[in-house]
């Protein structure tokens, strides 16, 4: 399983929400960059970005940010946030993105299934949940549509990664909804990367156990309960 820090971005500001709520921000580092690099020396082989205006507003908004911090750590970065069409994502992965995340515009008919036939591999999924269902948007709106069946959609477009978060946990360093991720990773043939909630090692080693691809750590880090090296040593283990 990789270990996958995150930089969540906001006024070009590395910040965290509280179960997706940008009236609960914190900001961390008022250049990403320098978190960054922390990342990379600590042994991070992939960093996940969210443009958390993006997100919002349905375009790429910290665009520049985002590559500058591809530039200057120089390892692979993930990125999502506001990506709802074919031109979006063309001008990250231009831009040196290693994948791109689709969110809202993947629950579009046809949308993904056409962008892996563009892109391939370098597009990922992310399965943003709240009880149940997908919510779309930057967390705001319900689409409406199963979770599950909409992952298994995803898998059937040719999707081969998909971020699943539960919102409900991310952010609240409650734990990992292990019932959900052991669910999806007996029923999807596709790398599942865990997202939201991890909050202590025991959680890395339980997702690693359920043979998940990758777990994203946000606030775990932040806070000083975990350490990335620590995770990717655990891992390794």
């Amino acid at each position: 399983m990789i270990i996958i820090p995150a930089i969540d971005i906001f006024h070009g500001h590395a910040v965290r929400l509280l179960r997706g709520n940008y009236d609960d921000m914190t900001i961390y580092d008022t250049d990403p960059v320098n978190t960054a690099m922390i990342f990379r020396n600590e042994g991070a082989q992939w960093i996940h970005i969210v443009d958390l205006e993006g997100a919002k507003t349905g375009g790429p908004v910290n665009i520049d940010t985002v590559m500058r911090i591809r530039e200057s750590c120089g390892i692979k970065c993930e990125i999502g946030g506001g990506v709802r069409d074919m031109s979006s994502i063309g001008r990250y992965i231009e831009s040196g993105a290693d994948r791109v995340i689709l969110g809202t515009s993947a629950t579009k008919e046809g949308f993904a299934r056409e962008a892996v036939r563009i892109f391939g591999e370098k597009i990922a999924v992310g399965v943003d949940i709240r009880g149940g269902k997908v919510a779309v948007k930057g967390w705001l709106e319900d689409s409406g549509i199963d979770a599950l069946t909409f992952c298994r959609r995803m898998q059937d477009d040719g999707v081969t990664t998909l971020i699943i978060t539960d919102i409900s946990r991310d952010g609240a360093m409650n734990g990992i909804n292990t019932q959900l991720y052991a669910e999806l990773s007996q029923t999807l043939s596709v790398n599942i990367t865990a997202s939201g909630g991890v909050s202590t090692l025991d959680d890395v080693k339980t997702l690693a156990g359920l043979g998940i691809y990758g777990a994203i750590i946000g606030k775990a880090y932040y806070t000083g309960a975990v350490k990335i090296s620590e995770a990717i040593e655990a891992v390794k283990e």
